[in-house]
Order: structure tokens, then sequence, then C-alpha cells
């Protein structure tokens, strides 16, 4: 399986992590789908074998250190590599609906919860991946992160997401703009490609219904940075093939 794209998605058994497994899939790259039970994880893998994708099923609840150390021994043992590393599990705030500045009523707790699956548990899953990725020929790592993350956005005085200031995931994406940005920046010599992706706003659980994109649009951000050609950027925040800001 040496000339196989290997994939890894995060948090794939739905939403945009699983339509980014088929779209890859359909590129003929083999994925391993990720869900916080076995269950979940095969099922989904199921469905994608079902369409002639070459899937595999393996639990991963990114915050249990036990399953990132399982997962990273499961591609070795079983690959001996990984091509792409796709980090889309994440969350919102619970029981926060709607839209709004949070800035005054955020608890510990909440960013404790948000940063330790959108920043800390990432990095972690990331740090533990970095040797099989160092032994792809052209290793892509794509975070997902969302526009509410952009510092400059959010600063205009017609900001189009001027309304939407939940402080605890903007802080997050904002954080891992930067893991991004950095991480990029230490593997400059390496012919690993690091960035970050706004998928748009999508009809996922996150997003919600009010969501203007449609989950296999969302998912084109990520499948193409994952699939980056050798001329590819690197550090940089992408939507759609567009720039933008940190």
């Amino acid at each position: 399986m040496k000339d196989q794209k290997i994939a890894l998605i995060t948090g794939s058994n739905r939403g945009l992590g699983f339509e980014t497994a088929k779209q890859l899939g359909e590129q003929g790259v083999t994925v391993i789908v990720t869900a916080r039970s076995t269950e979940a994880a095969n099922k989904a893998a199921d469905s994608l074998k079902a369409q002639g994708i070459n899937a595999y099923g393996v639990k991963l609840e990114v915050t249990n250190a036990d399953d990132r150390k399982a997962v990273a021994q499961y591609i070795e043992d079983k690959f001996g590599k990984l091509d792409i590393l796709v980090n889309n599990a994440g969350v919102g705030p619970k029981n926060r609906e709607g839209f709004g500045n949070t800035s005054l009523d955020t608890e510990p707790e909440e960013f404790e919860y948000v940063f330790n699956t959108n920043l800390f548990s990432l990095v972690s899953l990331t740090n533990l991946l970095l040797p099989l990725i160092k032994k792809s020929d052209a290793g892509r790592i794509v975070n997902l992160s969302s526009i509410l993350g952009s510092l400059t956005i959010h600063s205009l005085p017609d900001s189009p997401i001027a309304a939407m200031k939940t402080l605890s995931y903007d802080a997050s994406k904002a954080a891992l703009n930067i893991y991004t940005n950095h991480l990029a920046a230490a593997l400059a010599d390496t012919n690993i490609k690091v960035n970050s992706a706004h998928p748009g706003w999508v009809k996922t659980e996150l997003g919600t219904d009010a969501a203007q994109m449609e989950i296999p649009d969302g998912a084109k951000t990520s499948v193409a940075l994952a699939l980056l050609g050798e001329d590819g950027p690197t550090g940089r925040f992408i939507h759609l093939g567009e720039e933008l800001p940190w």
C-alpha cells in the first residue's frame, strides 16, 4: 500500500467529516473514519465501502489520550505512514443557542470544554501522528477552522460576522489558526503542508439549518487542501481556494 494515499479524518461518522472522507475516497484515497464509538465508526466505514471506497473505521474520542495513542499505533501497524490528517472534530459551547456577544458571561468551564477539543487534543493528536506523516511523500495537515476565528474580519467596521461573537468558540479557532501558522513554519523544510480551512457556514449539527451551504460544498475546501500539489500553499487560511485574513 506504499503508493496508496492514506487519510485520517477526525469526527467523520457524520456531517462535514463524513463528506470529506467520501470525497477523498472518491479520489482514490484510503480513508480512516473515526467516531467516539467503534460501532459508529464501523457503520460510517461500511457506508463508504458500499459506495466502492476503501474505508476503515476506528474509535477515536479526540480528548481521550488512550484513543489518540491507539489510533497512532493502528495506523503504524496497518499502513506504516499517514499522508493526510484532517483535524475535523470540533465542538461549540454547550447550552448556547443563537448569536450575540458572550464576552461578559463565559465561564471557565466553557473555555475548558471548547479548547480541550478544538485545540489541546488536536495539537496532541497531530504531534503523535507527525512521525507517520513525515514518512509520506507529500504530507498534508488540514485544520478545520472558521471565519469566526479571524481577528481581521471581526474588526472590520462593517464586519459580516459582527453579530457572531461566541467568545469561547471564536477564541479556540483563532488559537487554532495560530497553531496552523506556527506548525507550518516548524515544518517549512519538509514536504508537509499545513493549512487552516474555513468550510463556510454549513448545514450541520453545529451550523444548524439556518446555514447557507450544503454539506457537499462545505467539504470542498478540506478536500482541496488535503490533495494540494507540491506548489500549493502552506501556513494559510483558505475558503474555496481563496485566502482569508487571519
